[in-house]
């Protein structure tokens, strides 16, 4: 093995011990104020007790993780090149003809390592603990809203249904047709309607089959309905109003998170929800962003190299390591501003995912060479 070749391991393994270790104090952290939140939102709710609020924080913490990440990479690869440097290492290695292009080899494998592993490995259980953090935070912490769901194609509601039985509920499933935020001059219905309404405890009282319900300001207009009573015997066909507090835009809110989904579930879901005629931006614009994160990890880490590895006996190190985390803080408010502009549609998807990743590229790059060849 070269002297090049153990440096670049050698440096690699300083980098991704530094990485490992920022990132876990950064998660934890983190998940110790996320705790505290839910500490306080739980002080009003009897039932929320100490372990569920421990619970719903612990199932959050790998979602968390992989926000914090690329800062992590950031802050540990500054960390780790500044202790290089400040023992001379790194200034002894190029002094013997060592490019600093090479020794980086190593903290760029790791850093594209971290980001293929949160989008391929640890965004399929992040997605899964995170959607059952959530399921808790709604039974627990949250007041009672309606859920939806969308499944092969069909859609499936929950609403609030006091005219059989205080407290009752009805259970919506049918095929979307057309959604009122797409086109505003029509309204939104389903077709192949089947609703289940139930009492509060869940006794099935009646259930209606229709070939198409409209949605209406504050009901549900069912032509043709057939009632099916508690004798199962159907009912000659008529037309019947069912109040609801659902809206169209508030049954496009209330799908599931993108952050619930997996980067393996998104583009599945992303072609269910257009093909039902909603809106997939939100979800689109994560997938983009799980696919830039081995990009924005890399980004990082040269970052990280750029803005530490100055001489200490040049002066203004501490300036050089502020300005390294003021522009790691530059990066994830521009990721905030682009993903605002890319769900507005005033961006292009790709765009405002990519773009934090291709400015870090960019700055990181010139760092690099104005220090390797200015």
């Amino acid at each position: 093995m070269t002297f090049a070749q153990t440096l670049t391991l050698y440096v690699g393994r300083r980098f991704l011990l530094s990485s490992i270790t920022m990132l876990t104090t950064l998660t934890l952290l983190v998940s110790l104020f996320d705790f505290i939140e839910l500490l306080r939102r739980a002080a009003t709710r009897p039932d929320a007790s100490f372990a569920l609020v421990a619970s719903i924080a612990g199932l959050r913490m790998p979602f968390l993780s992989i926000q914090i990440m690329p800062f992590a990479i950031l802050l540990g690869g500054i960390l780790a090149f500044w202790r290089l440097t400040r023992s001379s290492e790194l200034i002894v290695a190029r002094a013997t003809g060592v490019s600093a292009w090479g020794f980086l080899l190593g903290p760029i494998v790791v850093a594209l390592t971290f980001g293929g592993l949160a989008m391929t490995a640890i965004s399929p259980v992040s997605s899964a603990m995170l959607s059952r953090a959530e399921r808790l935070e709604a039974t627990f912490l949250r007041a009672g809203g309606g859920v939806t769901a969308l499944a092969g194609g069909r859609l499936w509601l929950r609403q609030a249904d006091r005219e059989l039985e205080p407290g009752g509920v009805a259970i919506i499933s049918g095929r979307p047709t057309v959604l009122l935020s797409s086109r505003r001059n029509l309204d939104f219905s389903i077709e192949d309607v089947t609703i289940w309404r139930l009492s509060a405890n869940d006794r099935a009282l009646q259930r209606i089959a229709v070939p198409r319900a409209q949605l209406l300001p504050g009901r549900w207009v069912l032509e043709n309905a057939v009632l099916f009573g508690a004798d199962r015997l159907p009912m000659p066909p008529t037309t019947l109003i069912l109040a609801t507090d659902l809206t169209p835009d508030r049954i496009e809110d209330s799908f599931a998170s993108p952050d619930t989904l997996s980067f393996w579930a998104l583009p599945g879901f992303i072609a269910i929800l257009e093909q039902a005629g909603f809106s997939a931006i939100r979800h689109r614009l994560q997938f983009q962003s799980l696919l830039a994160l081995p990009a924005l990890s890399v980004a990082m880490a040269l970052l990280a190299a750029g803005f530490s590895m100055r001489p200490s006996r040049q002066g203004g190190v501490a300036r050089m390591l502020g300005a390294g985390v003021a522009a790691g803080f530059a990066l994830f408010v521009l990721d905030k501003v682009t993903a605002e502009f890319g769900e507005s549609g005033a961006l292009p998807v790709w765009l405002a995912a990519w773009a934090p990743c291709i400015a870090g590229l960019l700055l990181a790059l010139g760092l690099l060479l104005h220090q390797e060849d200015g």
